[in-house]
């Protein structure tokens, strides 16, 4: 099994949702987060004064997925998130020893 977590910039959530139901990805965890990388932070204006936001708004999904269609995930998060523009995002993508599922205790794939 791995754990795929994705960053990606918010207004492209719906189409990375709509691309993984179409694979038949139905279960994801979502936060709301704020970082920066290359993309840096901006300047805006509020109420006439000028300040950086350090930190710009992103959404990580995380899926805890079957090993053997990790890389078809990772492939469908890349394209439906893509813009070619900076701070597009991350995906990280790591092994996963255990999963149970707390109501009815089954464990590994079946408990995804």
């Amino acid at each position: 099994m791995q754990k795929i977590e994705a960053i990606i910039k918010p207004f492209k959530l719906d189409d990375v949702k709509e691309a993984l139901n179409e694979i038949g990805i139905s279960g994801m965890t979502l936060s709301e987060v704020k970082g920066y990388g290359r993309q840096k932070g901006h300047r805006e204006i509020y109420r006439g004064a000028e300040y950086n936001v350090d930190f710009i708004p992103k959404i990580k999904l995380e899926l805890v997925v079957d090993s053997a269609q990790a890389d078809l995930i990772v492939e469908t998060i890349m394209k439906a998130a893509s813009t070619g523009k900076i701070g597009d995002g991350k995906i990280f993508v790591m092994p996963v020893e255990e999963v149970i599922r707390v109501r009815t205790g089954e464990k590994g794939t079946e408990a995804i």
